[in-house]
């Protein structure tokens, strides 16, 4: 699916409060600054189209979805969920059987091409001042399990995979690392996803 010369493509982010970088300026939400970087390549992309909300469960995401009624095909789909899923006590399979179908939609929006969708890991909120006096290490081997089951979805799909996990616990005992909240990454850690994106981001709106 090349794109047409001078015609800007679509970029669609779907996921919660990481995706809509809950605490910091919009052109410092990760989806942002990697269209930023693209443009910056050379590469003609619309600014992200954002389906995201703080909050939000794999099932909320799916029902804003369904809300925002996303139409026509886009060039770049990323999808980053599951945290909040974690958060409130899910199992790896019930992420599993949730997930799955998130990343079938998120591959019919890119027009049914798995190699325009890119999933991201979950970062470890575990090492965040917010979950001091939480079990840390019971967090972060969730958090690699549910990360387990999006990489192997993402395989199976034949979907991208971006692996965010280790930047985000670099954070471990870095308060600038985080928003005011204690919580939600800095744009300096958004930069680091973006860096870690952007070199199959660029095939994908390169081809």
């Amino acid at each position: 699916m090349t794109q047409p010369a001078g015609i800007a493509a679509r970029y669609l982010a779907l996921g919660d409060s990481y995706t809509i970088g809950e605490g910091v300026a919009a052109d410092a939400r990760w989806p942002n600054q990697l269209a930023a970087a693209l443009r910056a390549r050379g590469l003609a992309i619309a600014g992200p189209e954002l389906v995201a909300r703080s909050g939000w469960t794999c099932d909320e995401l799916s029902a804003g979805i369904d809300a925002a009624n996303p139409a026509g095909r886009c060039a770049l789909v990323s999808l980053l969920i599951g945290v909040n899923d974690q958060f409130r006590g899910a199992s790896a399979a019930e992420y599993a059987s949730r997930f799955a179908p998130l990343l079938a939609r998120a591959v019919a929006l890119a027009g049914g091409h798995a190699g325009r969708v890119i999933v991201v890991s979950l970062p470890d909120w575990g090492v965040t001042p917010f979950a001091e006096g939480r079990d840390g290490a019971a967090i972060a081997t969730a958090i690699d399990a549910f990360n387990a089951v999006n990489r192997a979805e993402a395989s199976r799909a034949g979907a991208r995979y971006v692996d965010v996990t280790p930047s985000s616990r670099r954070a471990a005992g870095d308060e600038t690392q985080v928003t005011s909240d204690g919580l939600h990454p800095s744009a300096a850690v958004y930069a680091d996803w973006v860096r870690l994106a952007l070199p199959t981001a660029a095939t994908i709106v390169g081809q």
